[in-house]
């Protein structure tokens, strides 16, 4: 929680990036509930403090919290407060970050993670202004603003039964989506420069002295899955490994694991094949092993069904999908651009069914 504006980061250029400054510019003012909509690492933390900081309440509380850091009972005891012996261990009274934030603004990341019974509490705040706290009875009266984030779906959550549709309905007043940095090609460089900038000041660097061409066309040339939060990653590294700010920047260091000595003595799981997918993709499609020959076609077995007792179609579909993929990633040595060509996708469509079966932890 703090009153105290945050640093701007949020830097570009692009049309894509300028509209979503501008629509912030529009919607801020309201004194209307706001949902941010973006892939991870897009900046939706950034876009929330500017809602807040661009708004009425600007002199007022802004209060943060990350709904998928707590189970459900500590986030609605977290959220609306508990009274004192409304749980073992609730000694006292605890204001939660309605209170807290009153008169101000909340901001909650990962809505979707929320319980359903936390929806209907959201949805009364909201509607009615009020709430009641944990073992409490007496309703109490707020005025705060709510901004909420996502990376996911929520029209396609509702639909599922997985998201409250009149919560929903509720904070889509407005939604401001944001452009994933691989439709900002244009903002790459400003922001790479930026990053290595306060990098060579932190490591107290008399200057910066920029990035070499070939390091420049592998910045412009990846296309960052964890957006504009990896992209100063791996700028803070490459400087870092550097090691001397008076020469250019040559060696991008897109995987902090990449070692000739790294174990692979590991059997791979569903897990690790996500891990070790996610952290290939950079890997240059010119090798002359790139493309997999029909000789070397994943050995794929089809699942055994016994037709005469009960089945689950979808279930034994998942299954074989997945199966497929893990050996095609195996083939194609976890390079996910050459899996989708062997497996005739497009790129983005490969990446959505790794997303769908949990192949891309850590990469949404």
């Amino acid at each position: 929680m703090s009153r105290s504006r945050p640093a701007d980061n949020l830097i570009g250029q692009s049309n894509s990036f300028i509209e979503v400054l501008e629509h912030v510019s529009q919607v801020a003012p309201l004194n209307k509930s706001i949902l941010i909509i973006g892939e991870r690492g897009t900046g939706k933390e950034l876009i929330a403090a500017r809602c807040h900081y661009l708004s009425q309440r600007w002199d007022q509380k802004y209060v943060t919290l990350n709904c998928a850091s707590l189970n459900d009972n500590l986030l609605e005891s977290e959220l609306f407060g508990h009274e004192s012996g409304a749980f073992t261990g609730a000694s006292k009274r605890h204001e939660g970050r309605f209170e807290r934030a009153d008169g101000g603004s909340l901001f909650l990341d990962e809505l979707a993670n929320t319980s359903m019974l936390v929806q209907e509490k959201l949805l009364r705040v909201i509607e009615y202004g009020e709430f009641e706290r944990v073992g409490g009875t007496r309703p109490i009266k707020v005025d705060t603003r709510l901004i909420a984030a996502t990376n996911e779906d929520l029209p396609s959550l509702a639909a599922a039964g997985e998201f409250r549709h009149d919560l929903l309905d509720r904070l889509a007043f407005d939604v401001i989506t944001l452009p994933p940095l691989r439709h900002r090609r244009e903002d790459i460089m400003i922001l790479a420069e930026h990053f290595a900038i306060n990098m060579a000041r932190e490591l107290e660097y008399e200057l910066f002295s920029g990035f070499s061409e070939r390091a420049k066309r592998a910045l412009l040339d990846y296309d960052w899955p964890g957006n504009v939060r990896e992209l100063k990653n791996v700028i803070e590294r490459s400087v870092y490994r550097t090691g001397n700010g008076h020469i250019p920047v040559s060696d991008i260091i897109f995987d902090a694991f990449e070692s000739p000595f790294r174990p692979q003595n590991r059997p791979l799981t569903r897990s690790n094949t996500a891990n070790t997918a996610a952290s290939s993709e950079h890997i240059d499609e010119a090798n002359t092993h790139d493309t997999p020959t029909e000789s070397e076609s994943p050995d794929i077995k089809s699942p055994t069904i016994n037709l005469e007792s009960p089945i689950d179609l979808k279930e034994q579909s998942q299954q074989f999908e997945i199966q497929l993929l893990t050996e095609a990633l195996k083939l194609c040595q976890y390079n996910q651009k050459r899996t989708a060509k062997h497996l005739g996708l497009t790129y983005h469509q490969l990446r959505g069914y790794l997303k769908k079966y949990q192949l891309l932890e850590g990469t949404q």
